[in-house]
C-alpha cells in the first residue's frame, strides 16, 4: 500500500534521481540518541585500544609490534567514532574538506605506513617515527574542528621562531 502511495504521489519518480550513496545514505540513518551511544561506544573503545597499546609497548620481543597495532586500532576507531554523530557521508565530505584535506591525508598515510613498516617493512624504528607523525596529524586534523585554534598555533609558532 506505501509504494501504491508513493507511485500515486510521485514520491517514486523523485526517488529515481538519487544516487546509491544518498540511497544508502538514507537507509542507515540513526536516531540521535543510538548516534551519541555508538558515538560513545567508539570512541571509549579506541581509547582504550590505544592505552593498551602503550602498555603492551613494554612487554619483550611482540611488545613493539602489539603497540603499533593497537595504538593504529585505537586511532582508526576513534576516528570512525565521529561518523555516527555526522553520519558516514558528511563526515567523509568535512574530511575532505579545503582546511582539513592536508591533515585527513596525512593522518591515513601515517596509517597505513605504520602498518606497513611493522608488518611488510620489519622496520620498527620507522614505524614509531610514524606513530609520532600520526600523534601529530590527528591532533592537526582535530584542531581543525575548533574555530581559530590552528591559526592561533601557526601564529604563535612563528613569534616563537623570530
Amino acid at each position: 500500500m506505501d509504494k501504491l502511495k508513493s507511485v500515486l504521489s510521485g514520491e517514486e519518480a523523485r526517488r529515481d534521481d538519487r544516487t546509491v550513496l544518498e540511497t544508502v545514505n538514507e537507509a542507515s540513518t540513526l536516531g540521535w540518541g543510538t548516534r551519541v551511544k555508538g558515538f560513545i561506544a567508539c570512541f571509549v573503545i579506541g581509547g582504550v585500544c590505544s592505552l593498551l597499546g602503550v602498555c603492551m609497548l613494554f612487554l619483550p620481543k611482540i611488545g613493539i609490534t602489539l603497540f603499533i597495532v593497537f595504538y593504529t586500532f585505537g586511532n582508526i576507531c576513534t576516528l570512525g567514532s565521529t561518523m555516527f554523530l555526522l553520519g558516514p557521508m558528511k563526515q567523509l565530505k568535512k574530511m575532505c574538506d579545503k582546511t582539513r584535506a592536508l591533515a585527513t591525508t596525512i593522518m591515513i598515510t601515517c596509517l597505513v605506513l605504520t602498518l606497513c613498516a611493522a608488518f611488510w617493512w620489519k622496520n620498527f624504528g620507522l614505524a614509531l617515527l610514524f606513530v609520532i607523525l600520526q600523534i601529530l596529524s590527528f591532533t592537526w586534523y582535530s584542531l581543525s574542528y575548533i574555530p581559530f585554534v590552528r591559526d592561533a598555533i601557526l601564529k604563535m609558532v612563528s613569534v616563537c621562531c623570530k
